[in-house]
């Protein structure tokens, strides 16, 4: 990955001494540089920077005031500042690393230490990095169906209940859809059950490219989808449901060069609802309407009675 550097200081000579310096010793690979901190502010917002190196006294828009907004910037609050400050001005330096300044070097500064000093920084930060993506990676793993990938039954309940919670609130609709892979059970006893898993991640990937911008889709259980769908009524949801159960049963999946069809049973509930006051009443309508679904010969939608 490339390393850029931010160097903002209104005497060019030292901007190019900075880069001088720094280029020599091989540490970025692509350098901004500006005379105050507005310019430095705009390149922070439209550039990828790893560090900024920057003056504390300058005309306009100084060093200290582009600390104040570059931490009025949440998302800015990872990359490191380096300050120049002068050589016995420890009134600034405090002042500067109480606004968020990462550390100081002083002016005329030494080579060497310069390096240092960036090269610390750069790793701090390159180590952070690495750790929010690792961070990332885990929270996703713990959170998705290692099979399917989408979300698993924990994470898919947490956020059900938060929308829930949220749609009894403002008395707005939500709707809820109980999903399952007709005859699975014979799929797996027929071809066995790598091909059962290859059923389940066909569907659950079917399931995801057609899923509208809010609606939520987990792996409720085996064979058994849930989907959830905020600010949707229980019409809006039979549409929905009829959409997927139509996609896959147009699907064709190839085994040994044989074509096998899949469908599903879907059940529907909806609220408000005068008979659901928690969560778990909305679900067991939803099992209901999908344990009709499969009475009447499956490959077809029922609704909560």
């Amino acid at each position: 990955m490339k390393n850029t550097i931010l160097i903002i200081d209104d005497d060019s000579s030292v901007r190019n001494e900075v880069k001088r310096v720094l280029n020599e010793a091989g540490v970025f690979d692509e350098y901004y540089e500006c005379a105050d901190g507005v310019e430095g502010f705009k390149l922070l917002l439209n550039k990828t920077i790893d560090l900024i190196l920057s003056d504390v006294e300058m005309p306009g828009i100084d060093g200290l005031k582009f600390l104040g907004m570059k931490r009025a910037k949440p998302e800015y609050n990872d990359i490191p500042v380096i300050m120049l400050t002068g050589l016995g001005d420890i009134r600034l330096k405090v002042q500067s690393l109480e606004m968020g300044a990462s550390d100081y070097v002083t002016k005329p500064f030494d080579p060497a230490e310069l390096i240092a000093r960036v090269k610390v920084h750069l790793k701090i930060k390159q180590l952070q990095d690495e750790l929010r993506e690792k961070n990332k990676k885990l929270e996703e793993l713990s959170n998705t169906d290692s099979l399917t990938k989408i979300f698993n039954r924990r994470y898919f309940m947490e956020l059900f209940d938060l929308e829930f919670q949220r749609a009894r609130r403002y008395n707005s609709n939500l709707s809820f859809i109980m999903i399952d892979v007709d005859h699975f059970k014979e799929f797996n006893d027929n071809y066995g059950h790598l091909l059962g898993d290859r059923i389940l991640s066909e569907v659950a990937k079917l399931f995801k490219d057609n899923l509208r911008r809010y609606d939520q889709i987990g792996r409720y259980g085996g064979e058994e989808f849930a989907l959830m769908m905020p600010e949707t009524d229980l019409d809006g949801a039979l549409v929905v449901a009829e959409r997927h159960r139509r996609r896959i049963e147009e699907y064709a999946l190839y085994e040994n060069g044989e074509s096998l069809k899949v469908t599903i049973s879907l059940g529907v509930a909806a609220i408000p609802n005068i008979h659901v006051q928690k969560l778990d009443d909305l679900i067991r309508l939803a099992d209901d309407a999908l344990l009709e679904s499969k009475r009447q010969g499956r490959n077809r939608i029922a609704i909560a009675a």
